[in-house]
């Protein structure tokens, strides 16, 4: 005698919506570089250049 198969489990339905029209995490995380409230001067830029300027460039 042959026992009855399992039930299975309901598989995840097929989205075919477009990934592209979501919005993902790099369009709300914040870039490299971005602070918040800096000054527009050239003061406030070359400090940020003088933080952010790689060991190799001296």
């Amino acid at each position: 005698m042959t026992s009855a198969p399992e039930p299975r489990s309901p598989k995840p339905p097929l989205i075919f919506d477009d990934p592209l029209d979501q919005q993902s995490s790099d369009d709300t995380d914040r870039g490299w570089g971005e602070r918040p409230g800096t000054d527009a001067d050239a003061a406030a830029d070359l400090r940020r250049f003088l933080d952010e300027k790689p060991p190799h460039h001296l």
